[in-house]
């Protein structure tokens, strides 16, 4: 027989062995799936251990998925190379040691805010903010539900919170000198209390105070949810005239004029409110200083503690229910050793009966664990319902969560497929 024959026998055997080896797989698969509807209780029970694991890290997993994108989301609003700084940290995790260490802080007054205002040289804009009231808004027309927001701010807070105006103007320092009652709504606030045409010069009703409206944001899109988007904003002076001056501390937005200049607008800021507030040489910042990058690192920080735990309670979960389908799995094989001997009497190989029992295991743990993945994307995307925000499918923790799975099933249904596969067929077919 010369080469080419040979080679072309070869190539013959090849696709032969391919199909037999996907009919093998399509058996298998067949036969696990009938065992499983044969005990349909135990089964269950069997893949419930596999279903809570998976669920458990599904389920935490796309909930802290969903909080990230809302906090980014929530960043976002951020204009590029801006920082904020606030009495308090934008997230505190300490104990209520460091709460009193912040609450004894001095408040950043609007003294403060107008010193950074004046000495920043290297900074694009300087603003100030604060958070004045929710409840009620209401023009001639409509009025919304209890959940409209009031801020106070300064002309430099535009850029730096990425409002952009599509109607009118944004606010001036004339309106923040003369403490005007003039406002600019959001779009989604304005387009609710005038729901069939422009709120420019209209008056609006916030706290029972009236506002002329002089402008109206640019909308963000509704993936930001309902909230971000019900808001007016009025001169900061205005707000702490009918709100009060002292007993709540503003927010210093900054914006950098590029990226290459953001770390020295850090330190030039932090030199001014250092000075301006007095604070020792060597002592630490009585105020905070935080950017998106910042934030989200610390909240990624915080949350890889949470998943190292649940992963190592869901593992234990895993372990557990890997054990109950080995068990299940042996009483499986001492149940059917009368048809394994029929199967090995009728040409079945060893490789053939372990294929079958391997497949019933990752079987079994693989309805289990789409039940818990399933289950857990629903359960974990509740966050976002409560929040506003779209809904997450965490890709990445779903093919992770299946592919343990497998190996769950791979390596606890492998001692009683070997000891299936080697399992005498003369004795399996006398036994009763």
């Amino acid at each position: 027989m010369n080469e080419a024959s040979v080679m072309g026998t070869s190539r013959r055997r090849r696709p032969r062995a391919a199909v037999l080896l996907w009919a093998e797989v399509k058996e298998s698969f067949a036969m696990a799936m009938a065992a499983l509807a044969a005990h349909k209780l135990r089964s269950a029970l069997t893949l419930l251990g596999v279903l809570v694991g998976v669920f458990s890290i599904i389920v935490v997993m796309t909930a802290v998925r969903v909080l990230q994108q809302n906090i980014e989301t929530e960043l976002s609003q951020l204009g590029s190379h801006t920082f904020q700084i606030r009495k308090w940290p934008a997230v505190h995790f300490g104990g209520p040691a460091d709460f009193e260490k912040y609450w004894r802080r001095k408040n950043i007054s609007y003294a403060h805010g107008r010193a950074v205002i004046d000495r920043a040289t290297l900074a694009a804009t300087v603003g100030l903010q604060r958070y004045l009231w929710s409840g009620e808004a209401l023009s001639r027309y409509e009025k919304t539900p209890p959940n409209a927001s009031l801020v106070g701010a300064t002309p430099g807070a535009f850029p730096a919170r990425n409002w952009v105006v599509a109607e009118g103007r944004s606010l001036t320092e004339a309106d923040v000198d003369g403490s005007r009652d003039v406002c600019v709504l959001a779009a989604g606030l304005a387009k609710t209390l005038f729901p069939f045409g422009s709120a420019l010069g209209e008056r609006v009703k916030l706290d029972g105070l009236g506002y002329l409206v002089v402008g109206v944001l640019e909308a963000k899109g509704a993936a930001l949810g309902s909230q971000q988007e019900n808001f007016a904003v009025i001169p900061l002076t205005t707000g702490m005239n009918r709100y009060g001056r002292i007993w709540q501390s503003l927010d210093i937005l900054v914006q950098a004029t590029s990226q290459p200049a953001y770390d020295d607008t850090v330190e030039q800021v932090r030199g001014i409110l250092r000075a301006v507030r007095k604070v020792e040489p060597g002592a630490e910042d009585d105020f905070e200083v935080f950017s998106n990058d910042s934030l989200i690192a610390q909240f990624k920080s915080f949350t890889l503690t949470v998943r190292i735990g649940v992963a190592v309670i869901s593992s234990i979960a895993l372990l557990a229910a890997g054990i109950g389908i080995m068990n299940i799995m042996l009483v499986s094989v001492t149940e059917r050793t009368r048809e394994i001997g029929i199967r090995r009497a009728v040409g079945a190989k060893r490789r053939n009966i372990m294929t079958q029992f391997i497949f019933e295991a990752i079987v079994l743990c693989q309805v289990g664990g789409i039940i818990g993945v399933a289950l857990g994307v629903a359960g974990g995307n509740i966050a976002a319902y409560l929040l506003e925000v779209p809904p997450v499918i965490p890709v990445d923790w779903v093919l992770f969560g299946l592919l343990i799975c497998s190996a769950v099933g791979v390596l606890f249904g492998t001692y009683p497929a070997v000891k299936a596969a080697h399992l005498d067929p003369i004795e399996s077919l006398r036994y009763e």
